[in-house]
């Protein structure tokens, strides 16, 4: 006979579809999800949480790469013509996007805290009938943005987990955080929730992510493996424009310094104690075949297995973009606009992970662990809590994937969605 948390799942799978095809719908890059904000905050209005929103979710100083005023006021007005309460948009304008949903049992028991990205990426959803989204009517109605990495169904899958919570909290123990985290992409907001506090004094805390690689639905891995710390870094530099056949003398071109400065950043020398990664993604400069440029900009990044290591690609990226703005004489300006740490999955994790989804119907294998090999803002959130005491896990949810992720044509299947509730709820069931 089914256990009860899957037999209440079963109910529950065709809302947890909805909850996902709406968001999906109404995808939103980072700090500009007001929305979903709006969205999560009518799904989790009467549940017993206590939920806040706007300056409460995160330190205004400590977010990484904000959106100008301009960018932000424009996502603004589309939500406030797409049914956004004036007042409400009014708390979380700015980019104080996210929720934090807090309930307390009244019983004596461990706090746990649990992750849920709700960002989306700026890229333009395939329209081919063979994307699924497409076919059934649900692809993102906001051009130029794309749930293009499943946070659409983790956020779908943290509206199930507090529906769960609030309906069994008579039977459950201790205390629960909900965090519906902004711009994951590009680790931009985890490090801001931390600063305000939400992960103090939590003894367990949970996150994971769909697909990555494609496995079975059904496989739950219960610890990610290298999840490499990250730089996202954008550097402007600037010269002098001239006309390139009567003054090239007089010009600084930015685009030989900055052609000079790709080839010098991919000629770093990973270092030997672990992995190390760098891309230059986007390289802008020139107007014109008989200008010499004097504006260019880009955005890189580093990445390393560690913290250390990628401290060594930062620093000598720095040091080459230095270098290559001193030898064609234009100036350099940097930025970093979104940085995430290295962390690991405890370990004991590996054993009590199986042990609390052993009678699940839902999970039908459980794998130690999957080498991530990219970057997750989460790990913020993951080291805070460990440093403190705490537990923390990051799984992966199993699923074939239409395409990789961050590629137009991603999807994963929807039927990942209540594995990851069953696990999820297994697990706090345990507390």
């Amino acid at each position: 006979m089914a256990n009860w948390i899957d037999e209440w799942i079963k109910k529950k799978e065709s809302k947890i579809q909805t909850w996902r095809r709406h968001l999906h719908q109404r995808a939103e890059v980072g700090f500009c999800e007001y929305e979903t904000t709006h969205y999560i905050v009518e799904q989790l209005n009467g549940l017993g949480f206590t939920l806040y929103t706007g300056e409460n979710v995160m330190d205004k100083e400590a977010r990484f790469g904000v959106p100008s005023e301009q960018t932000l006021a424009t996502h603004e007005e589309r939500a406030l013509t797409n049914g956004v309460p004036k007042e409400f948009l009014e708390e979380i304008k700015g980019g104080f996007t996210g929720v934090i949903a807090v309930l307390d049992t009244g019983r004596q028991g461990k706090h746990a805290a649990m992750r849920f990205d709700i960002d989306a990426l700026p890229i333009e959803e395939a329209e081919e009938e063979t994307h699924l989204p497409a076919k059934l009517g649900f692809r993102s109605t906001h051009a130029g943005m794309m749930h293009a990495c499943g946070h659409d169904g983790h956020t779908a899958i943290g509206i199930a987990i507090a529906h769960f919570i609030s309906e069994h909290c008579n039977q459950l123990n201790g205390r629960f955080t909900l965090i519906f985290q902004p711009a994951e992409e590009g680790s931009r907001g985890a490090n801001a929730i931390v600063q305000k506090g939400w992960l103090d004094n939590v003894d367990v805390f949970w996150s994971g992510h769909l697909g990555i690689k494609p496995l079975p639905v059904g496989t739950l891995v219960s610890g990610a493996t290298d999840i490499l710390a990250t730089t996202k870094i954008d550097v402007e530099l600037s010269g002098q424009t001239a006309h390139a056949g009567m003054s090239p003398h007089e010009g600084k071109n930015t685009l030989v310094a900055a052609s000079s400065l790709v080839l010098g950043l991919h000629a770093i020398a990973p270092h030997g104690d672990g992995t190390t990664r760098i891309n230059v993604g986007y390289m802008e400069s020139g107007s014109g075949r008989n200008i010499i440029p004097g504006h260019a900009f880009l955005q890189l990044e580093t990445r390393g297995s560690s913290t250390r290591e990628n401290q060594y690609m930062k620093q000598e990226a720095f040091r080459r973009i230095e270098g290559a703005a001193q030898m064609h004489g234009v100036s350099a300006q940097i930025d970093i606009v979104g940085e995430g740490l290295a962390a690991n999955t405890d370990h004991m994790w590996l054993t009590a992970i199986p042990e609390a989804v052993k009678e699940s119907d839902y999970v039908s294998a459980v794998q130690d662990n999957l080498s991530l090999g990219g970057s997750e803002d989460v790990t913020y959130m993951m080291q805070h809590v460990q440093k403190a005491g705490g537990k923390a896990a990051y799984m992966i949810y199993g699923t074939p994937l239409a395409a990789g992720h961050h590629h137009r044509l991603f999807d994963f299947d929807e039927a990942a969605l209540p594995v990851a509730v069953s696990a999820l709820a297994h697990l706090v069931d345990t507390l």
